[in-house]
C-alpha cells in the first residue's frame, strides 16, 4: 500500500455503524450476480464484528425495511430497482443512510444514454452513438455509423443483452434482442484497443485495470464465469497515460455525481485516445469482480474494502 492510498481504510468500530441491512438480489436482470455480491458483502460485514444481516429486495421489502430495525443500509443490488435512484429515494424517505451515490448520479449513471450526453457536454471522450427504437433507426444508424458496432440496452448492466454487430441485418436482430431487456436501445461505434476498468473509492481513483478476454467482448460470461479472462495490474501503460486515464476517471466520475464508490469503463483506441463507456455505481463483488481486485492493489482485502464503502455512508453528507 501506498501513502496515496492510507486514508481509505475504515477508522470506525464495527459497533459504531450500528445495525446494516445488506439489500440484494432483487428483481432485475442481475439478480444473480448480486445475490453472489451481497452474500459475499454480508460475510465480509460479519466476520468484522459488524451487526449485519441480509434482505434479498421481494414483494415483502416493504415491510420488512419499516418493520426492522435499520440503522444504515449497504446497497449492493445491481441494476434496475437498486442503482438507479429508485432504491436510493425510498432510503432518503425513510431517513436510512445508504451506501454509494445518491438519487440522481444513480439514476444518471444507469442511463447510458443521459450518462454520455452528460460527458459529451463537457467535452469529455464518449464514442458516438445512436438510439434505435425501429428497423428503421438501425438502417439510418448503419448509414451514420461505420461497423463494427456494439448494441446495449440503455439501461442494464453486466454486458446483458449486447451484442457486436458487422451489417445492418446483424444490428436488427441485435436491437430486437437488446429490446427484450429495455425499451430504449443504444448502438455505439466499436473501439479498436485495449479495454480498461477504473474503481472509485471514497474521491479516490484505484489502480486502473487492463482487460484481455478471447471472447468477442468483456461480456457476461468474461465477467462472472470464464477462467481464462485476463486481469493486468499494473495495467501497462506508461505512466504518463495512466495518470491521463485516473484525471479522466475522476472527471467524469464527478461529472454524474459519483459518490462512495464506483467503476468506470473505458477503451483506448489504436491512437492511445481514451473512451469511456459507462460508469457503475454498485459494482460487482463477486469472486470475479473487479472493483476487490483494484482495491487489493491499493493495499486493502476484501474485509477492509466492504469496511470502506460502509464507512463513506457515515462521512459523506448528501447535497
Amino acid at each position: 500500500m501506498t501513502a496515496a492510498y492510507a486514508n481509505l481504510f475504515s477508522t470506525i468500530a464495527p459497533a459504531d455503524f450500528g445495525r446494516v441491512a445488506v439489500l440484494f438480489g432483487g428483481k432485475s436482470a442481475e439478480r444473480e450476480v448480486s445475490l453472489k455480491s451481497g452474500n459475499a458483502v454480508l460475510g465480509a460485514l460479519q466476520s468484522a464484528g459488524v451487526d449485519a444481516f441480509g434482505i434479498d429486495v421481494g414483494d415483502d421489502f416493504i415491510t420488512r425495511i419499516t418493520h426492522e430495525k435499520i440503522d444504515r443500509a449497504f446497497i449492493i443490488l445491481h441494476g434496475r430497482g437498486g442503482e438507479d435512484g429508485s432504491m436510493q429515494g425510498l432510503l432518503e424517505c425513510l431517513g436510512i443512510p445508504y451506501t454509494g451515490s445518491g438519487i440522481l448520479a444513480s439514476a444518471l449513471a444507469m442511463d447510458k444514454l443521459r450518462t454520455k450526453q452528460v460527458w459529451h457536454s463537457l467535452g469529455i471522450p464518449t464514442p458516438r452513438h445512436a438510439v434505435l427504437s425501429s428497423e428503421a433507426d438501425c438502417i439510418s444508424a448503419a448509414k451514420e455509423l461505420s461497423f463494427p458496432l456494439i448494441v446495449k440496452p440503455a439501461h442494464e448492466g453486466s454486458s446483458i443483452g449486447m451484442a457486436k454487430v458487422h451489417t445492418a441485418d446483424e444490428l436488427i436482430v441485435a436491437w430486437a434482442e437488446a429490446s427484450k431487456y429495455d425499451s430504449q436501445v443504444l448502438v455505439e461505434q466499436w473501439i479498436t484497443g485495449p479495454e480498461f476498468t477504473i474503481a472509485t473509492l471514497r474521491d479516490q481513483v484505484l489502480p486502473p485495470i487492463a482487460l484481455g478476454t478471447p471472447h468477442t467482448f468483456y461480456d457476461y460470461d468474461a465477467k462472472y464465469v470464464a477462467n481464462d479472462t485476463q486481469y493486468r495490474i499494473p495495467c501497462g501503460l506508461d505512466s504518463a497515460k495512466e495518470q491521463e486515464l485516473m484525471d479522466l476517471t475522476a472527471k467524469a466520475c464527478e461529472a454524474i455525481g459519483i459518490a462512495g464508490w464506483g467503476r468506470l469503463d473505458v477503451m483506448q483506441d489504436t491512437d492511445g485516445q481514451f473512451w469511456l463507456l459507462e460508469v457503475n455505481t454498485a459494482p460487482g463483488m463477486t469472486d470475479h469482480s473487479l472493483v476487490p481486485m483494484a482495491a487489493k492493489a491499493a493495499g486493502l482485502d476484501f474485509q477492509q474494502l466492504v469496511l470502506s464503502i460502509l464507512a463513506a455512508s457515515v462521512e459523506e453528507s448528501r447535497g
